[in-house]
């Protein structure tokens, strides 16, 4: 997600609209938090909040302490602690907001181990950034010839490079455990840099990596969904939804995460309505649910012995029923009930001029008539006899 102008340069700054990081709409980086603080400083005698929130590849995020006291703002380039020399990324937030952030995210901003920020990025540090950024791709498909040729059942799926190119954080998914030390000694021995793998799950291999969901717009995972709730197949039945894996399924290959989003709707709906498996007596025979529609309230049955005529009942009427049967009552029959539910259908449109035809303005074609033709041009041939 980003601004129709915003485009990303060779130093990482977005160069389009050149609001490094803060365009318009605030969608220049993935997962990004609108910082509606920017603009207001803090009140009398209060320091600034030491603690930044910077993002790194994708939507990899960590939280750094400003020891320095730098002036930072969204979109700066900055040097950050790791665990052997330095990583580079972007400022994405700054101030009291990222106190709260860090709150939502069981962060203790008092922990004297949170890693610090160095400094602003010098420009050495962003061409070397920028260079071990430009070698990830080629890396990415070497390892993973390299982990075919060992028959490894695992897919790399990601490389990121650190800050100062001293180290490469491979990304992989796989299925079972997987005994990747020969994978390493190889690797290393091949680009001569250190090796770390780390293994993620499904749903966030296609937040790393992004993508367009079947209803055409960015995946949430990886534009503002940060939390991944499991996804059951009760979800789609709930929603009345065809169990059809190959709809239901996302990119991750996971039941999509959009499935919980109306759930709540539904199950408020179904409290009080009718089960599919409802069993309706009349004295014409046993009745069967065929269908029903939460929102409009409507249920249909059928005859055993008719299954193929469907009667139309409200959620009201069935509950009568039900509550009839409860008590050893028979109903006559359903269609005394359905006979209830008819409605005249209205005419939405009426034609007032009394012209229907999509075509009424178009001029009707002039038939030539082929003998008056021939007539004029005969005439035409005739010599003229003179006197």
């Amino acid at each position: 997600m980003g601004c129709s102008s915003c485009s990303t340069g060779k130093d990482g700054q977005p160069k389009g609209c050149k609001n490094n990081g803060t365009c318009g709409t605030d969608g220049c980086n993935k997962l990004t938090v609108f910082d509606w603080l920017s603009n207001m400083s803090p009140p009398n005698g209060q320091e600034q909040f030491n603690c930044v929130e910077v993002r790194f590849k994708n939507s990899r995020k960590e939280f750094f302490r400003n020891s320095e006291k730098l002036s930072l703002s969204i979109g700066d380039v900055v040097a950050t602690q790791a665990k052997s020399g330095h990583d580079v990324g972007m400022v994405t937030l700054t101030g009291e907001l990222v106190r709260v952030q860090m709150t939502k995210k069981k962060i203790d901003y008092k922990d004297p181990e949170l890693p610090k920020l160095y400094r602003k990025a010098s420009q050495k540090d962003i061409d070397i950034w920028q260079k071990c950024r430009n070698k990830e791709e080629e890396i990415k498909k070497r390892a993973r010839e390299i982990a075919i040729v060992l028959k490894l059942q695992m897919k790399i799926s990601d490389v990121e490079f650190q800050g100062d190119g001293s180290k490469a954080t491979f990304y992989y998914t796989a299925e079972d455990r997987v005994d990747f030390r020969q994978l390493i000694k190889d690797m290393a021995k091949a680009f001569s840099i250190r090796i770390e793998m780390r293994q993620i799950g499904y749903r966030q291999e296609a937040q790393r990596l992004g993508g367009i969901g079947s209803c055409g717009r960015e995946l949430c995972c990886s534009t503002w969904l940060t939390d991944f709730r499991s996804v059951s197949t009760a979800a789609a039945r709930y929603q009345q939804l065809s169990l059809n894996p190959q709809k239901l399924a996302g990119q991750c290959g996971k039941l999509k995460c959009c499935l919980n989003y109306e759930l709540d709707m539904y199950l408020d709906a179904l409290k009080d309505f009718p089960s599919n498996d409802s069993k309706l007596q009349t004295e014409k025979g046993l009745a069967f649910c065929q269908k029903s529609d939460i929102f409009k309230e409507t249920l249909w049955f059928s005859y055993r012995n008719d299954p193929a005529t469907w009667h139309t009942l409200k959620k009201e009427q069935v509950l009568e029923i039900l509550e009839k049967n409860k008590k050893g009552e028979k109903v006559e029959s359903l269609e005394d009930y359905s006979e209830d539910n008819v409605v005249e259908e209205k005419k939405v449109f009426e034609n007032v001029v009394g012209q229907d035809s999509l075509t009424r303005f178009d001029q009707p074609k002039r038939r030539r008539n082929k003998n008056k033709n021939k007539n004029r041009r005969n005439k035409k041939k005739k010599p003229v006899k003179n006197e």
